[in-house]
This record gives C-alpha cells, sequence and structure tokens, in this order.
C-alpha cells in the first residue's frame, strides 16, 4: 500500500467532482468518491484517504467534518472542505478542516493544495524505513510474534508496546500495527465487540504506512486477515460476539527470504 498513489477521496459527488477526479488523477493521486453516510467510517477504512475533498454545499458538512476529525481510526486524515461562498471559511475552521479550497480556484490550486496536504511519507522518511524493514525483527518483535501467535494477546501488547517505545524511527509503525490487531483479538476473547472493531479500526492508519513485507512479517496478509475480521465484527450484533469465528484471529505469517 505504501507504493500506491495516494488515494483522495471526494466526499458525495458534487458537480465539481469529474473535473477534480481529472486533475488529481493526471497529477499521479487515486481519486475516489465516497457515500456520505451512517456507515462512513467502513467506507473509509476500506480506502484509507491520503485526503479528502468535502463539498460544502452538501447541508451536513460541517457535522461530517467534525465526525471525521473526532474518531481516531480518521482524524488524522487532513480535509480540505470546497466551497463557493467565502463566508464558509471560518466555519469549516471551527468544524476542525484543514483549509478551504474556493471553486473558482479548482483548476488552479487543487493539485498544488492535494499535493501539500494529502499524506506522502517524504523520500528521506522513505528510505529510512525500507532500510529498517530490510533489518530483522528485533529481539522484542519476535518475543512479541510468539506471544501473538500462542494466542497470547495481552503478553503480545507488553512487548510490542516495549519495543515501539524503544524506536524513533518510521519502522515503530509496524509495532504499533500488530499492537493493536493483538488487542484487538484480546477483546474478542473476552466479549468486548465494542473494544474490538474499535482496535482494528484504528490500525488501518498504521498498515497504510507499511510496506508489504517489514522485518520478515508478512504484513499484507496480517492486514488481509485485520480486514476480514473487521468486516465480520461490523457484520455482527454485539451481543453476539461470543458466536464469532475465532479462527479468524489469524497468527502472523513471517514472509520468506
Amino acid at each position: 500500500m505504501l507504493d500506491a498513489p495516494p488515494v483522495v477521496g471526494l466526499w458525495g459527488t458534487p458537480a465539481w467532482a469529474g473535473r477534480a477526479m481529472q486533475l488529481l488523477r493526471e497529477a499521479g493521486f487515486a481519486p475516489v468518491t465516497y457515500a456520505p453516510t451512517e456507515r462512513w467510517l467502513d467506507t473509509l477504512l476500506d480506502r484509507y484517504p491520503a485526503l479528502l475533498l468535502v463539498d460544502a454545499t452538501q447541508p451536513a458538512w460541517a457535522t461530517w467534518v467534525i465526525a471525521l476529525k473526532a474518531e481516531q481510526a480518521t482524524r488524522r486524515v487532513p480535509v480540505l472542505v470546497v466551497a463557493a461562498q467565502r463566508t464558509i471559511e471560518r466555519m469549516a475552521q471551527e468544524a476542525g478542516a484543514d483549509g478551504v479550497l474556493w471553486l473558482d480556484d479548482l483548476d488552479r490550486t487543487l493539485v498544488e493544495r492535494a499535493g501539500a496536504l494529502a499524506w506522502r511519507m517524504d523520500a528521506v522518511t522513505r528510505a529510512l524505513l525500507a532500510c529498517q524493514c530490510a533489518q530483522p525483527l528485533p529481539p522484542l518483535g519476535q518475543q512479541g510474534v510468539r506471544h501473538f501467535n500462542a494466542g497470547e494477546y495481552y503478553a503480545q501488547h507488553e512487548a510490542f508496546e516495549a519495543q515501539w517505545m524503544a524506536e524513533r524511527g518510521p519502522v515503530r509503525e509496524l509495532y504499533r500495527a500488530i499492537l493493536q490487531v493483538g488487542v484487538a483479538y484480546y477483546h474478542v476473547t473476552r466479549g468486548n465487540h465494542a473494544g474490538a472493531l474499535r482496535m482494528l479500526q484504528r490500525s488501518v492508519q498504521w498498515f497504510a504506512r507499511l510496506p508489504d513485507v517489514c522485518q520478515g512479517v508478512d504484513v499484507r496478509q496480517l492486514r488481509e486477515d485485520a480486514e476480514r475480521a473487521r468486516h465480520v465484527l461490523q457484520a455482527l450484533p454485539a451481543e453476539q460476539i461470543a458466536s464469532f469465528d475465532r479462527s479468524l484471529l489469524r497468527p502472523i505469517r513471517l514472509a520468506k527470504p
């Protein structure tokens, strides 16, 4: 996912959507539209955006921005409100948006603003992450994997949290992603539907910053396993958590050298 074009989401399908998507596509982004429905969080997590463009002509646009910025799984996603009226600017700031893009400047400034705001790893950090991912998993991480694969999810949390705190480079997001999936699985085994779903939702943002293999961990497989578990939990009523198929709590797979 790290090497994929950054996703720029359009919140709804405004009249300017076609032109915006063309400009973004030509600039190397992957534009997609998201429907502002009650299941908005599920939709965003299925294709995590590097930037969201919110149409200010929608009656509830400010409510959506507030919700996006309040939710821990999406609050780091930059939000640009696209508006025609200058009076919108203060409302956008109060809602927590990262800026306003004026509709009459769309052709001139969209690509520049998207490039400045959309989350993309800079070249230096990218090179450092590649270097760190090529190294073997450190001892605490190896211990965490053993606990995870043994179903000792609380113990894996302790190991990966210690490893995360000891690391200052970008590879620390690997430990955070694994840790949060393990905590989610722990909540499943304890019958905590809300806690499990919340942790799986939060883990998505860290997976989005990682390559498919890092320090010998098959990140892609773990990401897919966590996504599958999240979808099942979303469809399962909270009171039926005991019926969750625990075979979906799959171990971490180590990539072949």
